[in-house]
C-alpha cells in the first residue's frame, strides 16, 4: 500500500515538495540546519583566531596544517622504513621473515622489529615446551627419607652417612670366594647343607632377620681363618648363632635349646670351647654389615610393598645357601635381590633412578648376580636343599615361593 501523508502523519512536505519527519512535533531538518549554522559560526570564530581566511577556501588553515604535516611525517616514516629494509637486504641478501598485517595493504611489509619479537617469542616458547616435555620425562630422584623428618629412629640427619660407612666397612666383611680350598674336611656342599639346616631353626625358633645374616658371616669369615673337621661343623653352625642371638635378640636361645636340637650330638662344653675359639679367631669383631642392611634401604629406595619385601628375602636367603655367591660383596648381592625381585614381581625390567643413587649400582651392574639369582629360583623347589622355598612357600611370608622367576633375564643371555 503506498503511504502518503493522509496515512502517514510523521510525514510532512516542506516548501520545496520534500517529505519530512516529524517527531514530537518538531521537523528533524529544522534541527540539523540549526546545528549547521551552530558549527559555520564555531568555524568562524575559529578562522578569525587563526588568521586570515582565504577566499573560496572551506577548509580551516589548522586542518591545512595538520594534513601538511601528517603527509611530512609519513614521508619520512617512508624514508626510514626504506632504508631500514635496504640495511636488512645488506644483512641478509632476501625480504624473507616480513609478515603481513591483516588491515594493512598486502604490498606493505611489517617492521621488522615486530617480525624478530615474534620469531623469538615463538622460538623461547617452543624451546620452553621442549623442556617442560623433558622435565616431564626425565625421572628424578625422590627423596626417600622426606616422611621420616618426625622420626628420631630413622635418624635422618645422618642416614647417609651410616651408609657411606657401611660400604667402606663391608670390605672386612669379605671373605675369599674360594676359601673352601683351605678345608681339607669340607666342601662347598657341606656348607650349602649346613646353612639350609640352620635357616629351618631360625624360622623354628622365629629370630629376627638380621641373626641369620649375621650366622651365616660368622660361619664364613671363621672358616677362612680356621681348619674345622666335619664333624664339627654343625657345631660351628650352632655356635655361630648363639653368638648371633647375643648380638641381634632380646631373648636369647639357652645353652640346651642348642643341644636339644642337635639331637645331642655336642655337650655344654664343647659349645662354650668353640664359642670361645671363635671370637678369638675373628677378634671379637662382630659388628660388620651383612647384605640385611642394605635389603632394608634398598627396599624403601625401591618403595617396596609388602610384596616384593618377601620376594627379595627369599631371593637372598636362597643367595645365603650358595657358595658361589661369595664373590659379590653384600651390597651388591642386596640390590641384585631387590632388582630380581621386580623382575619376577612386574614381569619387566625394573630400575629406577632412585634405587641406582641409593645403591650406587646400575642395572647392568647387577645383570650377572640378577642372572644367577633367577637360576636358584628356578630350581628352589628341586633337590634336597629346599628349606628356604619351603619356609617362603607358607601364608606368613604370602606364599612369595611360588612367583615366577625372571626367566627373560637369562634367555637374554642365551640369545646373545
Amino acid at each position: 500500500m503506498e503511504i502518503t501523508m493522509e496515512n502517514d502523519p510523521s510525514l510532512m512536505k516542506d516548501t520545496n515538495g520534500n517529505n519530512q519527519e516529524v517527531m514530537g512535533g518538531k521537523k528533524i531538518g529544522g534541527e540539523m540546519g540549526q546545528k549547521r549554522r551552530a558549527l559555520s559560526v564555531i568555524n568562524q570564530n575559529l578562522d578569525n583566531r587563526g588568521g586570515v581566511k582565504r577566499q573560496g577556501d572551506h577548509h580551516h588553515p589548522c586542518v591545512a596544517c595538520k594534513r601538511a604535516l601528517s603527509q611530512k611525517l609519513a614521508a619520512e616514516i617512508a624514508n626510514k622504513k626504506q632504508c631500514f629494509q635496504e640495511e636488512v637486504k645488506e644483512t641478509d641478501g632476501s625480504d624473507e621473515g616480513f609478515g603481513v598485517w591483516e588491515d594493512e595493504d598486502e604490498n606493505q611489509p611489517v617492521p621488522m622489529f615486530l617480525e624478530t619479537y615474534d620469531t623469538l617469542v615463538d622460538q623461547r616458547d617452543h624451546d620452553m615446551e621442549e623442556v617442560e616435555m623433558e622435565d616431564i620425562f626425565e625421572e628424578s630422584v625422590i627423596d626417600i627419607d622426606a616422611c621420616d623428618g618426625g622420626n628420631q629412629l630413622a635418624v635422618v640427619e645422618y642416614v647417609e652417612d651410616l651408609y657411606a660407612n657401611y660400604r667402606k666397612m663391608e670390605n672386612f666383611s669379605l671373605v675369599s670366594p674360594d676359601y673352601m680350598t683351605q678345608q681339607c674336611d669340607l666342601n662347598e656342599k657341606m656348607r650349602a647343607i649346613l646353612i639350609d639346616w640352620l635357616i629351618e631353626v631360625h624360622h623354628k625358633f622365629d629370630l629376627q632377620p638380621e641373626t641369620l645374616f649375621l650366622t651365616v658371616n660368622l660361619i664364613d669369615r671363621f672358616l677362612a681363618k680356621q681348619s674345622i673337621i666335619r664333624k664339627h661343623l654343625q657345631l660351628v653352625g650352632l655356635v655361630a648363632m648363639l653368638l648371633a642371638c647375643k648380638y641381634e635378640e632380646v631373648s636369647v636361645p639357652i645353652i640346651d635349646d642348642l643341644i636339644f636340637i642337635s639331637d645331642k650330638a655336642y655337650s655344654r662344653s664343647q659349645i662354650l670351647q668353640m664359642e670361645k675359639l671363635m671370637l678369638n679367631t675373628l677378634e671379637f669383631k662382630m659388628s660388620l654389615p651383612t647384605p640385611y642392611v642394605f635389603m632394608k634401604r634398598f627396599l624403601k629406595a625401591a618403595q617396596s610393598e609388602l610384596k616384593l619385601d618377601q620376594i627379595s628375602f627369599f631371593l637372598i636367603e636362597l643367595c645365603l645357601v650358595e657358595y658361589d655367591m661369595l664373590r659379590f660383596p653384600p651390597s651388591l648381592l642386596a640390590a641384585a635381590s631387590v632388582y630380581t625381585a621386580q623382575c619376577s614381581l612386574y614381569g619387566l625390567k625394573q630400575w629406577s633412578k632412585t634405587c641406582e643413587w641409593h645403591t650406587n649400582y646400575s642395572a647392568d651392574q647387577l645383570l650377572e648376580c640378577s642372572r644367577m639369582i633367577v637360576g636358584y629360583h628356578q630350581k628352589a623347589a628341586i633337590g634336597r636343599l629346599t628349606g628356604v622355598y619351603r619356609k617362603y612357600n607358607t601364608s606368613k611370608f604370602g606364599f612369595a615361593a611360588k612367583c615366577e622367576p625372571a626367566k627373560f633375564l637369562v634367555e637374554e643371555t642365551n640369545m646373545i
